[in-house]
């Protein structure tokens, strides 16, 4: 064992538990040093707002559980490869251990790290914390290309898993006898301790891997067997929401899939009953995002089919994109989706579909757009994901939807929201009026909308675009491009 210490990178992994760079680390045996190094515009996709929140409870989170194990969290503003090689000099580390990125500015950005470090005599140890599969190791399609359909990638991932139990907590780290100096979180002023006016994030979610396996837990016990019958009702709360604790790296997927698999009293994702199989499903798809990104990197601006890179957009769209950001289309549906994403920084699932398929196909304004928001708003925000929906949505991606697959908001609406209690909730201007016209305002009478004290156009707007007409533009649209 040697007194000399070794480096701890923190990055998209704020846990403890299935590390797998911490537990190398502390296999050493050496002294460690825990570091994080805010460089918040070293990517392509910098944090938005509402990760840089999440972002900031995490650390405390995270700083917390080290300080509990005897070990502190050291943090640091700048180029990650300088602040590194200061740190390994002034203390003469010679090991830096993280985990792996996929996006492709971050893959970038740490080859260059790696070689930066190896230069100056400093071993960087790379190790696998976010996926199941590392995407070279997945295997491919028997003429050896990529996926890009999610049911064969779904089955290759059950036909090849073999599970592996996550890497228990970290808590045995040895630690130097004296500390390098540190900077505090107050000293990351782009990290805000408060949400922004409007924003209510705090009031809906808790950061934090102890929060993280809370919620595990509870998802489990209160709402797994109802999830394949009920996942598409943003009215009742039985999503998992598992995603921004994924996103921010609180837990991993395989600590998920191994509680599933507790759960259910099975040994392998394949044996898992009904109820379970759907959510461990929609886990997949999550892999599939990060499978076709590092593929096709060019996939979080351009679309995966080349042939949608001609597709007939609208010009001078920005009076429609911001009545969609506002949450003032005139669709309920759609605006209370979007105004429960300003609010607390997510939105149900089947929502997000909906209005994404507003946006790109009634509105015909670029997915990029979209995503572009979803990015910035996204409590959740994930690359791989967001890429993925996004061109899903737009049918330019993988496993795109039916081009003439175009989401009736009103319909949508009465399906998965029968009692209108979603879009009361987040358009609580429409409460007066009857149930029937939650849905689709403009259709109630002049007598229905005096009575509510509901004006169109002043209290509630009107609807932006006509659903039937958008449909045939879009449809006109879209089979230009299939021809």
């Amino acid at each position: 064992m040697s007194d000399t210490p070794v480096v701890v990178l923190f990055r998209q992994d704020l846990r403890l538990i299935d590390n797998p760079a911490l537990h190398a680390a502390a296999q050493t045996g050496q002294p460690a040093l825990p570091v994080f190094i805010w460089h918040p515009f070293g990517d392509d996709w910098p944090l938005g707002t509402a990760r840089r929140w999440w972002l900031r409870k995490s650390l405390l989170s995270l700083q917390d559980q080290l300080r509990k194990a005897g070990s502190k969290l050291l943090l640091f503003k700048g180029d990650p490869a300088t602040v590194l090689e200061h740190v390994c000099h002034d203390h003469d580390a010679r090991q830096v251990f993280l985990n792996r990125r996929y996006d492709p500015s971050g893959r970038e950005a740490d080859q260059d790290l790696k070689e930066s470090l190896e230069d100056r005599g400093i071993t960087c140890s790379e190790y696998g914390a976010t996926l199941l599969f590392e995407p070279w190791n997945m295997g491919t399609k028997k003429d050896g290309s990529p996926f890009k359909v999610f049911t064969p990638f779904y089955n290759a991932v059950l036909e090849r898993l073999e599970p592996v139990p996550p890497i228990p907590a970290t808590v045995n780290l040895a630690t130097p006898e004296t500390w390098p100096q540190s900077l505090s979180l107050d000293d990351f002023e782009d990290l805000p301790a408060t949400p922004p006016d409007g924003h209510h994030w705090d009031a809906f979610w808790e950061p934090g891997e102890k929060n993280a396996l809370k919620r595990v837990g509870g998802f489990l016990d209160e709402a797994i067997e109802e999830y394949p019958e009920l996942r598409d009702r943003p009215d009742l709360d039985l999503t998992s929401r598992f995603s921004s604790y994924l996103a921010n790296g609180e837990i991993s997927l395989r600590m998920i899939q191994q509680a599933l698999m507790e759960k259910f009293n099975c040994a392998h994702p394949a044996d898992l009953p009904e109820a379970a199989a759907g959510f461990y499903r929609e886990l997949i798809w999550r892999e599939f995002g990060y499978h076709l990104l590092y593929h096709f990197p060019h996939t979080d601006t351009e679309p995966l089919n080349p042939k949608y890179a001609d597709f007939p957009w609208v010009s001078n769209y920005e009076k429609e994109l911001q009545a969609w950001k506002r949450g003032q289309t005139g669709y309920p549906l759609v605006d209370a989706g979007m105004r429960q994403l300003n609010s607390t920084g997510w939105m149900h699932n089947r929502v997000r579909m909906v209005v994404a398929s507003f946006l790109t196909k009634h509105l015909l304004i670029p997915w990029q757009e979209g995503a572009k928001y979803f990015w910035e708003t996204l409590i959740d925000a994930d690359l791989a994901s967001n890429s993925l929906n996004w061109q899903w949505a737009a049918g330019s991606g993988a496993d795109a939807a039916p081009y003439w697959r175009i989401f009736n908001p009103t319909r949508q609406a009465e399906r998965f929201d029968p009692d209108g209690v979603y879009i009361v909730k987040w358009c609580p201007e429409l409460n007066r009026l009857p149930k029937k016209a939650f849905f689709a305002p403009w259709t109630a009478s002049a007598l229905v909308l005096e009575r509510a004290h509901l004006k169109l156009g002043k209290d509630y707007p009107e609807p932006i675009i006509d659903h039937n007409d958008a449909r045939e533009r879009a449809l006109a649209a879209y089979e230009m491009i299939r021809r």
